[in-house]
């Protein structure tokens, strides 16, 4: 992906936080089980210290500024497309333990979007153990996990994101993020460009993409930190919906077939 010729968005900020005490790999593989969750609940009783918030010349902070302004073009002309216009969310990159407007978000919980202050968390760490820990490299597959939280943003302004369903709601609206997902990867594929005239999507880019869903499917995660599959219990879908969701919007770019 070439995002380092691209332009940033300007609604991405860094905050300071508080980081908990010890590490986060003992409670990783529980907690990506609820990777992507719209709200992020509960978070782990650890004592805190001081964090700095990440630099603006970091290069995580300009890739995740890059990639949400291609998602913020992306959908501005499909909203544009039906007459609407669209409400870029915000995006805080975090370190650590901050406070949204749905409580607490912390490093081990994964990025989550929040539709109280209509913005995505990310702790950029998070992408560390997309790669090491999930096998999941590659700005793309980077790229995914921040249109996907985009995709709840989307769900949000049209209405199809509700609360309070159970896993059976949670699962196909995880599903519809996904393929939400999708359907920015296709436009970014076939429209956008960078400001030498590039493509913005490179060969083997979405491959990356289909890695990470696969990486964090619940049946997956459930075999890996129990040693068995409760179909019943999963949140998000399995390795397969993720993947086949994801792909459904990048290969058609049409909105009927994540149900909007």
């Amino acid at each position: 992906m070439r995002w380092r010729d691209y332009r940033q968005s300007g609604n991405v900020t860094s905050r300071g936080g508080l980081i908990a005490g010890g590490g986060i790999g003992a409670v990783v593989l529980a907690v990506v089980a609820m990777l992507f969750g719209v709200d992020p609940g509960d978070v782990l009783q650890q004592s805190p210290s001081q964090a700095q918030a990440p630099a603006a010349n970091d290069s995580m902070v300009q890739f995740t500024s890059s990639v949400l302004a291609s998602t913020e073009d992306a959908w501005s002309e499909i909203f544009r497309q039906s007459g609407e216009d669209y409400p870029e969310p915000q995006l805080a990159t975090f370190n650590g333990i901050v406070q949204s407007a749905c409580g607490t978000a912390q490093s081990a919980m994964g990025p989550f979007y929040c539709p109280r202050d209509q913005t995505v968390y990310v702790d950029l760490s998070f992408f560390t153990e997309l790669r090491d820990r999930f096998g999941a490299a590659g700005d793309f597959a980077r790229a995914y996990v921040i249109a996907h939280e985009v995709g709840h943003h989307v769900q949000n302004v049209t209405g199809q994101l509700q609360a309070g369903g159970g896993n059976e709601q949670s699962v196909r609206q995880e599903l519809q993020a996904d393929c939400l997902a999708g359907i920015w990867g296709y436009v970014a594929n076939t429209h956008q460009r960078t400001t030498s005239g590039q493509a913005l999507i490179e060969p083997g880019d979405v491959e990356e993409a289909l890695t990470a869903a696969s990486a964090i499917g619940d049946d997956r995660l459930q075999k890996q930190s129990q040693g068995y599959v409760v179909p019943e219990s999963f949140t998000h879908g399995s390795s397969a919906e993720r993947v086949a969701a994801f792909r459904k919007g990048f290969e058609t770019g049409d909105l009927r077939q994540c149900g909007l």
